[in-house]
């Protein structure tokens, strides 16, 4: 029985423009509004959410197929990367439910 895949994105952000926590929100709920939006995805800020021109964030996207879920990673990754501001990391992993 097919169950669907799940991708998870873990990005790093570079927001060189920032001068602010306040500023680099700005950036951060742009990006996962629009992630949101685009691609169905779950986006949660995980890590320096106190330093002002960094952001790690995890994206969580659903497919019923492995193809159609790496295109969907792939335009979610061409998306960060065509932003104003910079995407210094990507790790990438496809989860299959009830596989171990």
């Amino acid at each position: 029985m097919a169950t669907g895949y799940v991708g998870i994105l873990t990005v790093e952000l570079h927001f060189p423009e920032a001068g602010s926590l306040k500023g680099k929100r700005k950036f951060v709920k742009s990006a996962r509004a629009q992630l949101h939006e685009r691609f169905g995805a779950s986006v949660a800020e995980v890590d320096h959410q106190d330093l002002w021109q960094r952001a790690s964030l995890t994206v969580a996207c659903a497919a019923s197929g492995h193809r159609e879920l790496q295109e969907l990673l792939d335009a979610a990754v061409r998306y960060l990367s065509a932003q104003e501001f910079e995407l210094v990391r990507v790790e990438r992993e496809v989860v299959v439910p009830g596989e171990r």
